[in-house]
């Protein structure tokens, strides 16, 4: 994994966190810290976590074509 994967999986899961704080006690940390979600910091931040949300499905698919590539051999007869 390259260092941009990791810094977008890392903004993803804090994009993650900041939804599941919305839902649980409807307080959007993002829409606060800019001042309201129509706010250009917010709107940013909001696309900053989409892209790397996008950038994190190719870790998915790193992982489906791995788990593909596994060989596994039977065992040699004596």
């Amino acid at each position: 994994m390259g260092t941009v994967q990791k810094i977008a999986l890392a903004i993803t899961i804090i994009g993650a966190l900041n939804w599941g704080v919305a839902g649980i006690f409807r307080f959007d940390v993002v829409a606060q810290m800019a001042g309201g979600t129509a706010e250009p910091l917010a709107r940013f931040v909001y696309l900053l976590i989409g892209i790397s949300g996008l950038i994190n499905l190719g870790i998915l698919f790193d992982y489906q074509r791995n788990r593909h590539d596994i060989q596994v051999h039977s065992p040699k007869e004596v």
